[in-house]
């Protein structure tokens, strides 16, 4: 049994708060620039430089991306030989949020009640999604959730016999529908599966995956390639403004199903697709992932 104090845990989450509003991934800027070169309409191709130049203001400057700086959403894989020492692990990752987004200057928006709407001051409490795993080192990954882009996940109880065409259809519609308000071009993350709850959190949890990376199941891994042809097929374009950049990718996760239940659920994610990670060892050190 390895122990791992909690300060150490809050100190953590306290930086990748930061790092995830400050710094754009390199698979994101990567394809935005490779976007940006193909981009046809004018003012698509002027939207994803814009995009680019605020990426780059945001990190030599240090200061947020987005105004937005979201919802803050952990996903968090615990080591069964781990035991967090000196405070209580939920709390001390709600304290590494109070203090992320105080020292970084980012918005707080969380509200403590959906009807009251009264802020909590601190952008808490964060969403925590945690998974007891083999070892004894803690991986916590942030995946800070704008309200913009928040708004147009969907969840969709198809009727089986749709097959996989009817869940590309879904899938496409939805985009379709979600046109410009989610900041386009987008990442979309598809749980196909499980039931409605755990196929939401599938969409949620594929976001994490590398802007480029195919799911490993080769069908899954077509079934995202066919998806961001036909949606960036839509003309709707970056910021909705038109173009043939609607999304910069699509990816897909799977789980069991109840044969009479065949659930899809869609999050989307904005341009700025924001995560970071750390993985914390039994020594208390850290190493960003």
């Amino acid at each position: 049994m390895r122990e791992i104090d909690a300060s150490v845990i809050t100190g953590a989450v306290k930086n990748l708060c930061m790092d995830a509003n400050y710094y754009l991934g390199e698979d994101v800027v990567r394809r935005l620039q490779e976007c940006e070169k193909k981009e046809e309409s004018p003012t698509g191709k002027e939207v994803l430089n814009k995009i680019l130049e605020n990426a780059q203001i945001a990190e030599s400057d240090q200061v947020p991306l987005c105004q937005d700086t979201g919802f803050a959403v952990f996903f968090v894989e615990l080591g069964q030989e781990v035991h967090i020492v000196g405070g209580d692990f939920v709390e001390a990752v709600n304290e590494g949020v109070r203090q992320g987004y105080k020292e970084g200057y980012l918005r707080k928006s969380i509200v403590s009640d959906p009807i009251e709407r009264k802020n909590t001051g601190d952008n808490t409490p964060a969403v925590i999604y945690t998974d007891i795993v083999q070892g004894d080192g803690v991986k916590i990954i942030i995946a800070p959730k704008g309200g913009g882009s928040e708004n147009m996940s969907k969840l969709g109880m198809l009727k089986p016999g749709v097959g996989l065409e009817g869940v590309k259809d879904f899938v496409v519609e939805e985009m379709i529908k979600a046109a410009g308000n989610p900041c386009p071009p987008t990442v979309v993350g598809v749980g196909i599966g499980g039931g409605a709850d755990l196929a939401l959190k599938l969409g949620k949890k594929s976001l994490l995956r590398p802007v480029g990376k195919r799911n490993k199941n080769k069908a899954i891994a077509k079934m995202e390639e066919e998806l961001i042809k036909r949606i960036n097929e839509s003309g709707i374009g970056p910021m909705g403004l038109g173009g043939k950049t609607t999304v910069l990718d699509v990816h897909i996760e799977k789980a069991h199903r109840h044969p009479a239940s065949l659930p899809v659920g869609i999050s989307v994610q904005c341009w700025a697709d924001r995560r970071a990670r750390m993985v914390i060892h039994s020594d208390g050190s850290w190493v960003v992932k």
